[in-house]
């Protein structure tokens, strides 16, 4: 009886431990779950598909300068901690996900562990907006590329990395279960109440940085209208803070961690304030209009006013190539200045569904729609594992 094949994922934060489980669940389909066997680094959804961490993620979500130096022994640690994963249970494939600091130290000792296990990356990094000799780091180090945007390609071939745009799962993600009634029954919300969304991210950074001013325009906000309702969905790698801090505001909100109710929120909110990041595109597809806000520590702020090469942060800002949704970064991401624009949207229906119809444009322009990205993804996968079966016998 041959063995089952060996795949290891590893994702260090929340939106890829969201492409690492799709990934699991596309390869049982095709290779069957009883052929395979998973080990692997990730969070709540992974684990949903059996893929046990052997620590919690959460302390991988680094943003910033300073951060990164000061988790640097910790990040090195885990590095050491994964490839001795790799050394006792010996995979066949390694796909590693998203996170270019975590994963590209990741990839460089799963080199040394075995230096014949083909090693894939899921999710390349953003040379198109800033630090493009990244793509030449990245072919020195991992055999394969799953691209989520087709303009990534031709920076990696050109490098001589074998690449594949996949798609965005994001943009395939279908929300028409969503039932914004159920969100509203759920929080007590009347039918043609007004909700609030605050979404302050999925990173303990963003969280110390990014809460602080939703909070202080969510509590304007409030003051202004004492029957808004505030929903604040919590990111599993963040939620015991988020529910910390949200419980300690001196007005009411509702924190969610239920996967389907994030989405019945997205449906139902009237308007959202948005951490920039993955969770921009989904409050698209489900027809939110949003405001967006960040910040980061003012060095790295300063060094990266200095390498990024896009007028916008938000990705389908950036396919329309105009402020679809308002950004406010930096020294402009302040409690008065994001109430303020999402008071315009929650006073102005009109406002609301002009912003709604250049979302859908953007997302027409990024490819709305598509296959599933993870269906795609393992195919490769099954591709390179069998290319390596081959190249044994």
């Amino acid at each position: 009886m041959t063995r089952p094949l060996c795949i290891m994922l590893v994702a260090a934060e929340a939106s890829g431990d969201s492409l690492g489980a799709g990934l699991a669940r596309a390869l049982k389909q095709q290779l069957g779950a009883e052929n395979l066997r998973f080990v692997g680094v990730g969070g709540a959804r992974m684990a949903e598909e059996g893929i046990a961490s052997p620590f919690d993620i959460g302390e991988l979500s680094i943003l910033g300068l300073f951060e990164g130096l000061l988790a640097y022994r910790k990040v090195v640690a885990r590095v050491a901690q994964t490839a001795e994963l790799a050394r006792r249970e010996k995979p066949d494939i390694a796909v590693l996900i998203d996170s270019w600091g975590f994963t590209l130290r990741v990839a460089h000792r799963l080199r040394e562990v075995d230096p014949n296990l083909p090693i894939v990356k899921y999710v390349a990094p953003q040379v198109w907006a800033s630090r493009p000799g990244r793509a030449k780091v990245l072919a020195r180090s991992v055999d394969h590329l799953l691209a989520i945007h087709a303009f990534d390609v031709p920076f990696f071939e050109r490098e001589g990395l074998a690449t594949t745009f996949v798609g965005n799962s994001a943009l395939a993600r279908n929300v028409s279960g969503a039932d914004p009634a159920r969100l509203r029954a759920a929080i007590g919300a009347g039918a043609e109440d007004p909700i609030l969304l605050v979404l302050p991210g999925s990173r303990p950074s963003e969280i110390r940085r990014v809460m602080p001013p939703f909070e202080a325009a969510a509590a304007l906000l409030h003051a202004q209208r004492p029957g808004l309702h505030i929903v604040v969905p919590a990111a599993s790698t963040v939620a015991e803070t988020v529910r910390a801090k949200v419980a300690a505001w001196p007005f009411p909100a509702h924190v969610i961690e239920d996967e389907t109710l994030k989405f019945d929120a997205m449906a139902a909110a009237t308007v959202a304030l948005a951490c920039s990041g993955t969770v921009t595109t989904e409050l698209a597809l489900a027809g939110c209009p949003m405001v967006v806000g960040y910040r980061v520590g003012e060095v790295t702020y300063q060094i990266l006013r200095h390498l990024v090469r896009t007028r916008f942060i938000t990705l389908f800002n950036i396919a329309a190539d105009a402020a679809v949704a308002p950004e406010l970064i930096q020294t402009e991401c302040t409690g008065p200045a994001l109430a303020a624009a999402a008071s315009a949207r929650l006073d102005d229906p009109v406002l609301r569904a002009a912003q709604i119809a250049a979302q859908n444009a953007a997302l027409e322009k990024m490819g709305r729609g598509g296959p599933d990205p993870s269906i795609k993804a393992a195919e490769v996968v099954v591709e390179l594992l069998g290319e390596k079966a081959r190249r044994l016998t």
